[in-house]
C-alpha cells in the first residue's frame, strides 16, 4: 500500500489519477461516486449566511447560482476571510468565490475527473448536465474509489516509532 502526504492534495490527486487511469476494469463514470444533489447558494448570499449552510449540511463547499454556475466557494475560502477587512455579514460569497469553475458531466470516467481537477489544481468539480449542477466530485470521493488503495487510519502507533518521533 503507498503512503500519501494527506498534507500535499496535489500529491493525493496525481496518485490518485494514476490508480484511476490505470485500472483495468470497465470505465466508471463520475455520476458513480458523485454527491448529489450539490449544494447551491446565490451571488447574493453573504459569506456569514454560506458558512451556516457549510456547517448545517457540514459540506466542504457550496457552488455559486442556480441553473449557470458562476463560481464555487470552500471552506478554506472561508477561513481566508478571517482576519481581513471582510464583514462576513454584508460581503457576499461573490467576493471570495472562484471563477470561472471547472466542471465535468455525468458520464465521464473517473479517471478523467482526477487528471481534470490535477491540471486545474482543484479539489472539488461541479458535475453538470445541460449546463447545470446535478452533483459534486471531489478528492475524497476519488480516494474511496480506490478500494484496495484507501487511506487507513492506523489505531496505534508503529512499532517501530518511539514516543517523539515522526516520519
Amino acid at each position: 500500500m503507498s503512503v500519501l502526504n494527506l498534507r500535499s492534495p496535489d500529491c493525493l490527486i496525481t496518485h490518485a489519477t494514476n490508480i484511476l487511469h490505470n485500472m483495468s476494469r470497465k470505465e466508471t463514470p463520475v455520476s458513480e461516486i458523485m454527491s448529489s444533489p450539490v449544494q447551491t447558494v446565490t451571488e447574493e448570499t453573504t459569506i456569514a449566511e454560506a458558512t451556516d449552510v457549510l456547517t448545517d449540511e457540514q459540506i466542504g463547499s457550496l457552488v455559486i447560482g442556480g441553473e449557470i454556475i458562476c463560481g464555487i466557494v470552500t471552506n478554506t475560502d472561508i477561513v481566508r476571510t478571517v482576519g481581513t477587512d471582510i464583514d462576513p455579514t454584508e460581503a457576499t460569497v461573490t467576493e471570495i468565490m472562484s471563477d470561472p469553475v471547472v466542471t465535468i458531466r455525468p458520464h465521464e470516467a473517473v479517471h478523467v475527473a482526477g487528471e481534470r481537477m490535477g491540471r486545474n489544481n482543484v479539489t472539488r468539480l461541479p458535475v453538470t448536465e445541460d449546463g447545470q449542477p446535478v452533483g459534486i466530485v471531489t478528492t475524497t470521493d476519488l480516494a474511496h474509489f480506490l478500494p484496495k488503495n484507501r487511506i487507513l487510519m492506523a489505531s496505534e502507533p508503529e512499532k517501530d516509532v518511539h514516543e517523539g518521533e515522526f516520519e
